[in-house]
């Protein structure tokens, strides 16, 4: 009697690309372990790592190497199917293996950067924790001052450059930004359709449609200035002191805001949600 099942045989062909009978022999020959089947057809034939990549992988971590003379920072952002996967040693090790070398590169090039052994390295975690693992993005930040904050769970990162200032003045920006959220450095870097489509959603909005069009008009300036000014860096409100907005914080410092940029893992990824019936549906249907 076989020692594992149809499913397994399935599992097995998905992720290696392998015929139905060589699925077979080798789950016979691991017991029915899947994962110990694969190690053992890479060692035998050199495969590279098993497919996984039609689950998504939009959990991970950020990580962020500032220069020691704090004229440049690098994030790197990796993620995996699952915050449990992305909490293991292992998955932190690669990780800042990934950050050290494109650092030490000035790499943000994430397929040059994973030519050679770091595609081993990424192969052999993939076995090990089982899932999908992705290099997502490298990013790299220059400037007079560079400094960055990355979120307690490491999932939430910024970094910013100031002209003038110094360290600390930069990482608290950058916790700031990480808290408030902020779209550009000041209102005139907005991108204008940008501008433009809020101002198509405020004129469709209840309250516009009987007022006079010169009243209406003042009502749209309002509210697009309100608009600029909660999402404008220099206008906001400090998060440690809202009594000062963050322009007058860096000028205070004899600087100014030259740059920043805002990680979050997962953000753009469209993950598929299915319920639990339907899953199995389909997996009975396969």
């Amino acid at each position: 009697m076989a020692n594992f099942s149809a499913k397994q045989v399935k599992e097995l062909r998905d992720r290696t690309g392998l015929g139905m009978m060589e699925c077979k022999k080798a789950l016979a020959a691991a017991e029915g372990d899947v994962d110990k089947a694969i190690e053992e057809l890479r060692k035998a034939s050199g495969m590279k790592a098993a497919k996984k990549a039609g689950r998504t992988a939009a959990e991970g971590i950020v990580v962020v190497k500032v220069a020691d003379d704090n004229s440049c920072a690098v994030a790197v952002e990796v993620n995996s199917e699952t915050d449990f996967a992305a909490r293991d040693a292992n998955f932190t090790t690669f990780a800042n293996t990934v950050l050290e070398k494109a650092f030490a590169e000035k790499q943000t090039d994430v397929a040059a950067l994973m030519a050679g052994e770091l595609t081993d390295v990424r192969d052999a975690l993939v076995q090990k924790i089982g899932e999908n693992i992705s290099v997502r993005r490298v990013l790299i930040v220059e400037g007079e001052t560079v400094s960055a904050y990355v979120h307690g769970t490491g999932t939430l990162a910024a970094i910013v450059a100031l002209n003038g200032g110094d360290a600390e003045l930069a990482k608290d920006i950058a916790m700031h930004v990480t808290a408030v959220n902020p779209q550009v450095v000041s209102k005139d870097d907005m991108p204008a359709d940008v501008v433009a489509k809020e101002k198509e959603i405020i004129l469709a909005q209840p309250d516009m449609a009987s007022k006079p069009a010169e009243i209406a008009e003042k009502m749209v300036v309002g509210r697009i200035n309100k608009f600029l000014a909660e999402n404008s860096l220099v206008e906001q409100p400090f998060v440690k002191n809202p009594d000062v907005k963050v322009g007058q914080l860096v000028k205070d410092a004899g600087a100014s805001v030259a740059s920043f940029i805002r990680i979050e893992v997962g953000e753009g990824i469209e993950v598929e949600h299915k319920d639990f019936a339907a899953e199995v549906a389909e997996q009975l249907k396969g």
